[in-house]
């Protein structure tokens, strides 16, 4: 008998979601149901961990991978690669990796030297720019992807260009169940002489509960011995985002209607044995989900394979799974209709037992035994198919040779008022007080953090550094800036950086905003100070704004009052750079000072938003200046600040400012963006360096012991002090280099 070596990569169980009870079933189905087959497997798995969570993984999970760390993805790779395993098999779902739509498990398939093959849990009709790309660079690595229904494969191939002799249809697995007597499962859960409905999974607003619970009166009126069972503990992610919220909600329309007799709520994740007796017992089961782009149902498909009577709202496997008379279909949130064919089917037992067994009959096709062979049978295909690795592709930056990413010295710095502006050396200075632009720095930051990294601890820092902003704000919409340790305002009216800065946090708040109500004070303070935006005069302080608001516009595509404003501002900085441009001088006013790479920054921000050529053209010329400029052969030499580069002058080589180091950071990241030039990304990645030694003194300005950054490079070395301002801006910039490497 031939055996294959599997690597498995997905969710596991203890942890409790669909994806790992798929994982464990599947494995399962793999490794211990070889009777009459001629493929035998081993197995392991390398395990997803959510927000760094840890679980009691049974012996088969042989490594696992923080979702938010990068690094782990990398140390996976190189885990499966020297390990002996034959072939790879991927559970693909956006939301369980790490980076935006879970990017950061791109990294991972690229370094792959093993067959891969893909099972993708969900395939989207109309994927963003980012779900596009993840699954076709899962497709060209991939020998062979498997979805789960036919719609899937019309995805594949309509929207996201993938080959159809790629794609495998093969069903969500199901377990063995075997219904004989449903009388007895009934008296087994004290459900004799009642007519059972029954919901299962874990519980979000997209499944609709309520629905069903607005239906009831109209059942109950016909059959007073109903009851609704919902199964199944609230969803980790929507606990962690809101609570209870949703589950309190459904309580309160269950007292308002008076079915407190009538429904029953079971908070906890049931095992298999446990969900097989309630499917068993139950008369009919409902899935009143509110999203039609659901392509897979593990719930809907565990139903259909106990061979339990099933009514359903219209979703795309819904309509697949339960046709030729497997279900009956309603529309979207149709309580009506709902109750209607619930009493229409309670009525009449031959119908409902006509269903059952259409749906047990096709459910015997999709037992896990039939779906592992199938599995097993594609695995053997690929290996037979596969050519070898991909040849490998040039990585830009290795996040293993980075510094981990600590918060420690921000927190160091942050007490309940705010960030502290100063350190003397490592030490908080209270006697400098906080200022606004490192507060609005750190909120952009600890959203960055979260965004990518998921630290719980950039969380609780947000709204810390939000009240912050809102405290400073004046009631005409400007901001100051200056306040004591006293809590004094030392400022009536801050700078047009400052104005700018805030502008830029709190638009990349609307942008990935973490919390909703984070998302409504924001918008608050942002709408107050947009009338000032069009009355910007300096240089740095437009172009800070035109950041925020195009992160603004990311949220609100259909802004039409705030396009315009952009426009506004990008025409005054192209205006600015007309006037003082020649032949030897490709800049926007007659110096060159400090974050300069600030203003490319904000052109090629402006030009994602509206395309115009021209503004890329500008930014490019305005780029390729400051690379002749700060750019030795293999590191960055930002303008010092001992004085500013005048025209015909000559730039000053030291108090060299993270900050300037940090812009050239970001403005390059936003270049390889919007053009995938790579050549960009070398240059990021070269200004990252300066931080850590590539520079003119060959001296590393973090700290790895504080994790906190030196304030500058001065002619006689490296000056220790670790204000806010530093480290912030040493942190962004790794934010950012992380994000060019997915």
């Amino acid at each position: 008998m031939k055996k294959i070596k599997i690597a498995c990569i997905g969710n596991y169980v203890p942890r409790q979601c669909g994806i790992a009870t798929f994982t464990r079933d599947l494995m399962e189905s793999l490794l211990y149901n070889n009777e009459g087959r001629n493929l035998q497997a081993e197995a392991c798995v390398v395990a997803m961990n959510d927000n760094n969570n840890t679980y009691n993984y049974p012996g088969i999970v042989k490594f696992q991978i923080r979702e938010a760390h990068q690094k782990d993805y990398l140390k996976a790779v190189k885990f499966i690669n020297f390990s002996d395993a034959d072939a790879c098999i991927l559970q693909h779902e956006y939301g369980i990796f790490g980076g935006e739509n879970g990017i950061y498990l791109l990294p991972l398939i690229r370094r792959l030297t093993k067959p891969l093959i893909a099972t993708l849990h969900t395939v989207l009709k109309n994927p963003s720019y980012n779900e596009r790309t993840i699954v076709r660079e899962i497709g060209k690595r991939a020998e062979k992807l498997v979805v789960m229904s036919k719609r899937a494969v019309g995805f594949l191939t309509d929207s996201y260009g993938i080959a159809r002799e790629k794609i495998a249809i093969i069903e969500h697995g199901v377990p063995d169940f075997n219904v004989t007597d449903r009388n007895s499962f009934k008296k087994k859960l004290n459900l004799v002489n009642k007519k059972t409905l029954l919901t299962f999974g874990l519980l979000s607003r997209d499944k609709g509960i309520e629905t069903v619970i607005n239906a009831l009166p109209k059942v109950i009126a016909r059959n007073p011995e109903i009851l609704y069972i919902v199964l199944g503990k609230t969803h980790p992610a929507v606990v962690r985002a809101s609570g209870e919220k949703y589950r309190n909600y459904l309580t309160f329309q269950v007292e308002k209607n008076n079915l407190r007799k009538h429904v029953h709520f079971i908070n906890r994740y049931v095992t298999n044995e446990e969900l097989f007796d309630y499917l068993a017992a139950a008369d009919i089961y409902i899935t009143p989900y509110l999203n039609k782009a659901q392509i897979t149902s593990g719930t809907l498909a565990y139903a259909v394979g106990a061979g339990t009577a099933v009514v359903s709202t219209r979703y795309w496997h819904a309509r697949e799974l339960l046709a030729e008379g497997r279900g009956k279909l309603f529309n979207f949130g149709d309580s009506n209709t709902l109750a209607e064919i619930l009493n229409e089917l309670l009525s009449k037992p031959a119908k409902l037992n006509k269903m059952r067994s259409k749906a047990y009959k096709f459910g015997r096709k999709t037992s896990w035994p039939e779906i592992g062979g199938r599995y097993l049978n594609l695995i053997s295909e690929a290996l037979e198919s596969w050519s070898g690795p991909a040849p490998e592709i040039e990585t830009i930056i290795n996040p293993l040779a980075l510094p981990d990413f600590h918060l420690t010295h921000i927190k160091k710095m942050t007490d309940n008022t705010g960030m502290l502006q100063h350190a003397n050396y490592t030490v908080p200075d209270f006697k400098k007080g906080y200022c606004l632009d490192d507060n609005a720095r750190a909120l952009l930051m600890c959203i960055m953090a979260f965004r990518q990294k998921k630290l719980t601890e950039a969380l609780e820092l947000i709204p810390v550094y939000l009240s912050f902003i809102h405290y400073m704000q004046n009631e005409d919409g400007t901001f100051r800036n200056l306040l004591s340790f006293k809590n004094e305002f030392l400022d009536e009216v801050g700078s047009e950086d400052c104005f700018g800065r805030t502008i830029w946090a709190l638009g990349y708040l609307f942008r990935f905003t973490p919390n909703n109500a984070y998302l409504q004070l924001a918008r608050d303070m942002f709408f107050k100070a947009s009338p000032h935006f069009k009355n910007l005069k300096h240089l740095h302080g437009i172009a800070y704004t035109i950041i925020g608001i195009s992160h603004y516009l990311h949220f609100a595509p259909a802004d039409t009052g705030m396009i315009e404003v952009l426009e506004e501002l990008t025409a005054k900085i192209i205006e600015m750079y007309k006037k003082e441009k020649d032949e030897d001088w490709q800049w926007f006013e007659s110096k060159i000072t400090y974050a300069n790479g600030i203003i490319p920054l904000a052109l090629l921000h402006s030009y994602e938003i509206n395309e115009k050529k021209k503004t890329l053209k500008v930014a490019k010329e305005a780029m390729e200046f400051l690379e002749k400029i700060t750019l030795k052969p293999g590191y960055l030499v930002p303008v010092g600040s001992d004085h500013w580069y005048e025209r015909g002058g000559e730039p000053s080589r030291f108090a060299q400012q993270p900050i300037d180091a940090a812009a050239m950071v970001l403005m390059y990241y936003q270049a390889y963006y919007v053009t995938r030039d790579t050549r960009y990304a070398r240059l990021m990645s070269t200004c990252f360096m300066w931080f850590l030694g590539k520079n003119e003194m060959s001296m590393p300005l973090y700290d790895f012991e504080t994790h906190g950054c030196c304030d500058g490079l001065e002619s006689h070395g490296v000056s220790y002090n670790q204000g806010a301002e530093s480290t912030l801006m040493y942190l962004i910039a790794h934010l950012t280099v992380l994000l060019a490497h997915e």
